[in-house]
């Protein structure tokens, strides 16, 4: 990103923030785990991001990922097992001040320009996708898998899946598919796309230039969207609140929604049924209720016994054979999953505080 010397505020190594020219950088530096992000990350941040929105010399922030193989594949979920097996509240404390992170940069005063390139799954499409400039590339593979390993879309995904076209944001909370470029831009994830091989250019070109015009000379068009094509038979088997009835449709449609069909089955069965049900209710909601009602359902999905099953199950033994509790989508009562959004008392998350210090 340019050779020019750089006024550096990086309060740990594992972020760091710069000022070029007029706009204030933030690298994500965990390059070996695909800048996962930690809880010391995500107060960071929040800091630099709340001091760069009162700085008039900062007109644009710009965020990206070290090294090549993407911006960031999510939140440290190996903190989170250990923090889970010592019966901890670091993961709780993480989250409140991961969405505040959110719900920040959806309200950011300037231009929030993200490169989400390679991996963006889970926490780093919420330091991305609620930005204004949401770039993507031909590498792009984004995602929100968190059924996979026994929790829920959160960072506001719910919320954001809800407004994608049809019922094809229920499809990617589901099935925790990686997108590329074209689906997230079809999703409505991102905005514009730009070829991998252009960005460090239009980076430098972001520290002198205003925002629109510099992107503006970037672009290109996106690929046609996959998911876009598939839309008709999504749209039919998605449609009401049944996950067992949207299974049996996806095997009636028959070809590759079967195949979807088996995904789904394979994810853990409490998972897919509160995501399911997440992404209902957050039809209508403002980010911050949105990311309120991922708070209580994420400490339910602490206390339960699948969220941990998962992590251990595709990243700690990564044997691949989670032994979900419940087995199956059937045994899933509506009761069960009702309580995980009711409501959480004095450990409710509190956010309007966060969104007038901006």
């Amino acid at each position: 990103m340019g050779e020019q010397a750089a006024e550096k505020t990086a309060a740990t190594d594992e972020v760091l923030f710069e000022r070029r020219g007029r706009l204030g950088v933030v690298t994500l530096n965990r390059p070996k785990a695909v800048n996962a992000l930690t809880a010391g990350m995500a107060a960071a941040m929040l800091e630099q991001l709340t001091r760069w929105a009162h700085d008039d010399d900062v007109a644009a922030v710009l965020v990206h990922g070290a090294g090549e193989r993407g911006l960031c594949a999510g939140g440290d979920i190996v903190a989170i097992y250990r923090d889970m097996l010592d019966g901890g509240d670091a993961t709780a404390d993480f989250w409140a001040v991961e969405y505040r992170l959110d719900l920040l940069i959806s309200d950011y005063p300037k231009p929030y320009v993200a490169f989400m390139d390679g991996l963006v799954l889970g926490g780093g499409v919420g330091i991305s996708a609620h930005g204004s400039v949401r770039i993507v590339t031909e590498r792009t593979r984004m995602g929100m898998p968190e059924t996979t390993i026994g929790f829920v879309p959160d960072v506001g995904g719910t919320l954001l899946l809800s407004r994608s076209p049809g019922e094809t944001g229920t499809h990617a909370a589901l099935t925790g598919a990686h997108l590329n470029g074209a689906d997230a831009l079809f999703l409505g994830l991102a905005d514009i796309f730009v070829p991998s091989d252009r960005l460090e250019e239009l980076a430098s070109a972001l520290e002198t230039e205003a925002v629109d015009a510099a992107v503006a000379r970037f672009a290109e068009p996106a690929p046609d969207s996959v998911l876009a094509a598939q839309q008709e038979w999504i749209d039919a088997c998605y449609a009401g609140d049944d996950a067992e009835e949207i299974i049996r449709r996806l095997r009636t449609v028959g070809g590759e929604a079967v195949d979807v069909a088996d995904t789904i089955e394979a994810k853990s069965p409490t998972a897919v049924k509160v995501a399911l049900a997440s992404v209902r209710r957050a039809s209508g909601l403002t980010l911050a209720e949105a990311l309120q009602q991922e708070y209580r359902v994420g400490l339910r999905f602490l206390a339960g016994p699948d969220f941990r099953e998962g992590i251990r199950a595709q990243v700690v033994d990564k044997d691949r054979t989670p032994h979900w509790k419940p087995a199956s989508i059937a045994e899933v009562g509506r009761d069960d999953v009702e309580a995980y959004f009711a409501p959480l008392g004095e450990r409710e998350l509190k956010l309007s505080k966060e969104r007038d210090n901006v």
